[in-house]
């Protein structure tokens, strides 16, 4: 039996959608330039079946009006890509405002690992995302649970961890001034693996291989990760949640 297909989860948090918002073909375009030959033009049925959309760009817009992002695919179930977007109400966001979050779910394989920086950047900045994350697939769990432990044993503990830090990580302006990235005397482990986008926010790397909590040197980099950046361990950064 072949083994079960690893996947990367990508997830952004933006502000809500407006009336004739054009974020969500921003959003699928930019998923399309960096997946070389990826064409999003399926939606997915109840069933979980694709059908293939005529007229993509109006449906897109139509669902735009609605407030979300249905859920779109490749067609290819052997190797699948998704993107689907919703409004997250005020009572479930930190910043005390609903928030449009993104997933992306597809292959973590030889394919998908050199673009996959290029994959959150565009999603991020296409959905004017104040901060976004990459996680291979179970890791998030895992991480969850580590940071609850050490909560119990740490004298300062860490908080709850509705923003976790991710294999890959992505910082608006404002959100990398708020956590004060870059710091050239604290941060040269992270700008090694770190670029600066066009809008001047940052795609930040935490380890070259994909992140796995069983290698003692990956999770080595987690936590000096959340020692050096405490508020993602339990909550938004002091303005960045707020970016309009």
């Amino acid at each position: 039996m072949a083994a079960e297909q690893r996947t990367f989860i990508l997830i952004t948090s933006a502000p809500a959608l407006a009336d004739e918002d054009e974020r969500p073909l921003a959003i699928v375009r930019g998923l399309e330039h960096t997946f070389p030959g990826l064409r999003l033009d399926w939606e997915v049925s109840k069933e979980g079946r694709p059908i293939p959309l005529s007229h993509r760009e109006a449906w897109l817009a139509a669902a735009a009006s609605r407030r979300k992002l249905p859920l779109l695919c490749n067609g290819d179930e052997r190797y699948p890509i998704t993107v689907f977007g919703f409004e997250k109400p005020v009572g479930l966001s930190p910043a005390g405002q609903s928030r449009l979050e993104i997933h992306v779910e597809a292959p973590l394989d030889s394919s998908s690992i050199p673009v996959v920086a290029n994959v959150l950047e565009a999603v991020a900045e296409g959905s004017r995302a104040s901060w976004g994350r990459v996680l291979p697939d179970g890791v998030g769990g895992k991480m969850a649970e580590l940071l609850r432990h050490r909560a119990r044993e740490d004298a300062a503990p860490l908080r709850g961890v509705p923003h976790p830090l991710g294999w890959l990580n992505y910082w608006s302006a404002a959100t990398a001034k708020a956590l004060g990235f870059p710091d050239p005397a604290r941060d040269a482990e992270w700008l090694a693996l770190a670029r600066r986008t066009a809008t001047g926010g940052w795609v930040l790397q935490m380890t070259t291989d994909p992140l796995d909590l069983d290698n003692p040197a990956h999770l080595a980099v987690l936590l000096r990760a959340y020692a050096r950046f405490p508020e993602m361990g339990g909550g938004p950064p002091h303005s960045g949640e707020n970016e309009a």
